[in-house]
């Protein structure tokens, strides 16, 4: 599935192939606005989280929006396509060059002059692959699209706070900053949001010219605990866990050890001594989203040697160094992980 880093590195080879051509070939089936003219010049290409613009010195931008499905392909002219014509959303055409974009939930395109009235990029957060990115302004934008029953994991997915991380980077951020998914944005204090969010920049722009993603060096798979369910922390030797949550039902990889469960501090109005005392726990609870039930029997990670696992880290507030180097050790278990395969399908 495609996230910040993949996309920044297809607009990078699209850079390359199509900046300052002039077209000779558009094709998009599904378009949804006006059509750019055979001739045009291409004059940019951008990349914003998971979104690639291409606009031309007519005046017409193309906006794809990539979501869980969409990918770039370039080919030279007359090369076979990797994926056939039913999954092409749009198809570029220059000299030397074409460039075509398969499976996108959005392909759009709009004049320059309305650009700034597009709702979804109207609202779309700082691009954490920009190495000048203010995490600061993004930790501000938390209160703005999320309240305190948010959990830290549905705040990391949401493109209008910060544009870029996905699921894989979700499950790794919350990992390296010790803290639990379904941990509410009420419990996270500012020190913390901005350690998520720059852990997150640093995940990603880290990644940005690599060709796998990295995000424990050492780590036979390259991740801390993302498609690692059952096999032992690299911290502590707890089984990872597992499980679908959100509205979108997406995968979160985390460890229960490492990884505690935060609760928001009590609100004045909700204190005890208050005019009006209200039980905030129960109140809490009622607007929680109860577990979802998931299978975990049976031998999932087999004896674990106490002297054979990495100490526990401290928490995170700067990913790279912190992670830099990193060997872990301890048993390797073969493991099935009976939810990474459906996703990725």
């Amino acid at each position: 599935m495609p996230e910040g880093d993949t996309i920044h590195r297809s607009a990078t080879a699209l850079r390359a192939a199509l900046l300052e051509k002039v077209m000779t070939g558009f094709d998009a089936p599904r378009l949804t606005g006006p059509r750019p003219s055979l001739g045009a010049v291409i004059e940019r290409v951008d990349s914003r989280g998971k979104h690639i613009e291409i606009g031309w010195d007519d005046g017409i931008v193309l906006h794809t929006h990539m979501r869980m499905t969409g990918s770039w392909h370039l080919y030279r002219p007359g090369e076979r396509w990797r994926k056939g014509t039913r999954h092409m959303r749009a198809a570029i055409e220059v000299e030397g060059f074409e460039a075509v974009c398969f499976n996108a939930p959005v392909v759009e395109t709009f004049r320059v002059r309305d650009m700034a009235r597009h709702p979804g990029r109207r609202l779309l957060g700082p691009d954490l692959c920009d190495t000048t990115v203010d995490v600061t302004g993004a930790v501000e934008r938390i209160p703005q699209f999320c309240d305190e029953t948010t959990t830290a994991a549905e705040m990391l997915l949401d493109q209008r706070v910060a544009a870029g991380v996905g699921n894989v980077y979700k499950s790794e951020v919350l990992w390296a900053c010790g803290v639990h998914p379904l941990t509410p944005v009420g419990a996270l204090d500012p020190d913390t949001r901005f350690a998520l969010l720059d852990t997150a920049a640093a995940f990603l722009q880290a990644n940005l010219d690599q060709p796998s993603r990295t995000t424990l060096p050492g780590s036979p798979e390259g991740v801390a605990v993302y498609g690692r369910f059952g096999k032992p922390c690299f911290r502590c030797g707890t089984p990872v866990e597992v499980r679908r949550h959100g509205e979108q039902s997406r995968v979160t990889y985390w460890c229960s050890s490492c990884q505690q469960r935060e609760v928001p501090v009590t609100p004045a109005w909700a204190a005890n001594d208050a005019p009006t005392p209200v039980d905030f726990d129960i109140a809490r609870d009622r607007l929680r989203t109860p577990p979802i039930s998931f299978d975990d029997t049976g031998d999932l990670s087999g004896e674990i040697d106490d002297e054979q696992v990495e100490p526990a880290l401290e928490r995170h507030p700067a990913a790279q160094r912190l992670l830099g180097g990193f060997t872990p050790r301890g048993p390797e278990p073969s493991f099935v992980d009976p939810l990474l395969g459906r996703e990725s399908s």
